[in-house]
């Protein structure tokens, strides 16, 4: 008799920026046997015979963006295949809506997917919050996506097993799945698989793109400017620090992008935000001014030069790695684009005008980058 298999993927594609950057062999051995605790939990549920209906949290009630997701999903599913989202902790469905909307927006922003990577999501509030759904493929696991649902437990911290509610629900999604052909009744109980065995096999990697996801002006909503343009293609590069406070967050990242604009235009006299583009510790890249449009950050380079600003103040501290990635990435995607020539030069705020900027930390980073020039 075919078996359906409940799979444990610890090293499913990750979406949330809280893990480990840099996750270790015997970090996942950890991760795994408390995942094994866990099975012994949801293996308990499904000794009982419940024909409970799950509260589902539909995408509109948590307020999801409109998803480009198109690739359908092909049913019955032979696989449910689960995941833990660290550092997620939410109990009530308000708190939870908010942790999924800064979550798809890391996705889409940070992680160039088109959704959600999961098909649900599981809070401790015992409730379920729809994903991409029953219909379209999720991007949990590399090989799997086509025939399985991805459910995905967030709220619980690293060690713990979700709460006896976020369980139960997860029995009842399950029951209902397959009342309603979504999954493969086909199935004798939960079972184990190493994760080498469940993921596919591994596979060349990618390059690295040519351009970061951009968050436009639109999407943060920026008010309508008409400040002078630049002359392109822009001869430097110039990093900055905003000295505010860092966000991590797509969201935090987007009303701070929004208030720093209306300060400088209000309390400033400046024509828009100063920055041709900004960087968050959230790994996404904020459209400033853009390609070509003058900024206002470095008087007598402002006609020549990118000032690319990164959010927080970073003398006694570096950005984090995401960050830092997403500016190199970008520099390296105007001079693919036409908007940098190939032999800019990169220099620190504090190297064109008086001033700390872009702080001592992210300065020595910046100094062993290409193309700087003192």
């Amino acid at each position: 008799m075919f078996l359906w298999l409940l799979v444990f993927s610890v090293l499913s594609l990750r979406t949330w920026g809280d893990y480990p950057q840099f996750w270790n062999e015997t970090q996942t051995r950890r991760t795994s046997e408390k995942f094994l605790d866990l099975l012994a939990g949801i293996s308990g549920l499904f000794s009982k015979n419940q024909n409970g209906v799950p509260t589902i949290v539909s995408r509109k009630e948590w307020g999801a963006r409109s998803s480009t997701c198109s690739t359908p999903l092909t049913t019955p599913v032979a696989y449910i295949i689960t995941d833990q989202l660290l550092g997620m902790d939410c109990q009530e469905q308000s708190i939870c809506s908010e942790r999924l909307r800064s979550l798809q927006s890391h996705s889409i922003y940070s992680k160039g997917w088109c959704d959600l990577a999961y098909n649900f999501l599981i809070g401790d509030d015992g409730r379920v919050y729809e994903g991409v759904g029953w219909n379209i493929q999720g991007m949990h696991t590399q090989g799997y996506n086509s025939k399985s649902l991805g459910i995905a437990f967030f709220g619980n911290k690293i060690g713990n097993s979700p709460s006896p509610s976020a369980l139960s629900v997860a029995e009842d999604l399950i029951v209902y799945a397959k009342q309603k052909g979504h999954l493969s009744p086909r199935y004798l109980q939960p079972l184990v698989l190493k994760e080498e065995i469940c993921l596919a096999p591994q596979q060349s990697v990618s390059p690295i793109k040519d351009c970061p996801n951009i968050i436009t002006r639109s999407t943060w909503e920026a008010r309508e400017t008409y400040c002078p343009k630049m002359s392109l293609p822009a001869k430097y590069v110039i990093i900055i620090h905003t000295v505010g406070p860092p966000c991590n967050v797509s969201i935090d990242c987007q009303f701070y992008v929004r208030d720093l604009q209306s300060y400088l235009m209000d309390s400033q006299n400046s024509c828009d935000i100063k920055y041709n583009f900004l960087v968050g510790e959230d790994g996404g890249v904020y459209e400033g001014v853009g390609w070509s449009i003058r900024g206002a950050h470095s008087n007598g380079y402002n006609d020549i030069a990118l000032g690319i600003a990164f959010m927080g103040n970073f003398m006694e501290r570096p950005p984090n790695a995401a960050a830092l990635e997403a500016a190199q990435t970008l520099i390296q995607c105007a001079v693919v684009k036409g908007y940098l020539i190939p032999n800019y030069l990169l220099v620190g705020h504090r190297d064109v005008i008086d001033t700390l900027s872009p702080g001592k930390e992210l300065y020595n980073i910046i100094k062993s980058w290409p193309h700087y020039k003192h």
